[in-house]
């Protein structure tokens, strides 16, 4: 018998796409879990020095030097209520990356891998934090639920930032 085709086994059948898994990073975040498609991940580092930005929405934990570039830290803890407490030292900055737009993201700590199938992907229950529904686009149950980051809505908080010049003055 002939070894299969390796180039068949690595294309699959675009039917198939749909049950394929994902796999992601599970972040903690005040107590609840969050994963982040791994496409959109670019490194996970424990948390720089940050320096804080006077008039800057709440969320916005401050700025970060990443890698020699000024990478803009959110912080999603205002965003679901959770009270602002200094970063334990599990802390981790995730660091998402689509389209050339960069953002580092904070989490209480980095647990691990989470694979979930795109079919899995539930929509998110009417009891999700107001402040946050925006940047989720639904849950999967593993082991409890996991809230799935919309990587593109958390990276459009960029445009919500205000510019250099707005602070300066």
């Amino acid at each position: 018998m002939d070894a299969p085709d390796p180039s068949v086994l690595l294309a699959g059948d675009p039917d198939d796409e749909a049950g394929v898994p994902v796999g992601g990073v599970i972040l903690r975040i005040a107590g609840s879990r969050y994963a982040v498609d791994m496409s959109a991940v670019a490194e996970v580092v424990p948390v720089p020095t940050v320096t804080r930005l006077p008039g800057a929405p709440a969320w916005l934990w401050g700025v970060v030097n990443w890698r020699g570039r000024v990478l803009a830290a959110v912080d999603l803890r205002p965003l679901v209520g959770a009270p602002i407490d200094p970063m334990p030292t599990s802390a981790r900055l995730v660091v998402l990356s689509e389209a050339g737009v960069e953002l580092g993201l904070l989490a209480d700590r980095v647990p691990g891998l989470l694979e979930w199938s795109p079919d899995d992907v539930q929509p998110m229950p009417a009891t999700a934090p107001v402040g946050i529904a925006a940047l989720l686009r639904g849950v999967v149950d593993a082991d409890g639920s996991v809230a799935m980051v919309d990587t593109a809505a958390v990276l459009g908080l960029r445009s919500q930032l205000p510019s250099l010049r707005s602070i300066a003055s």
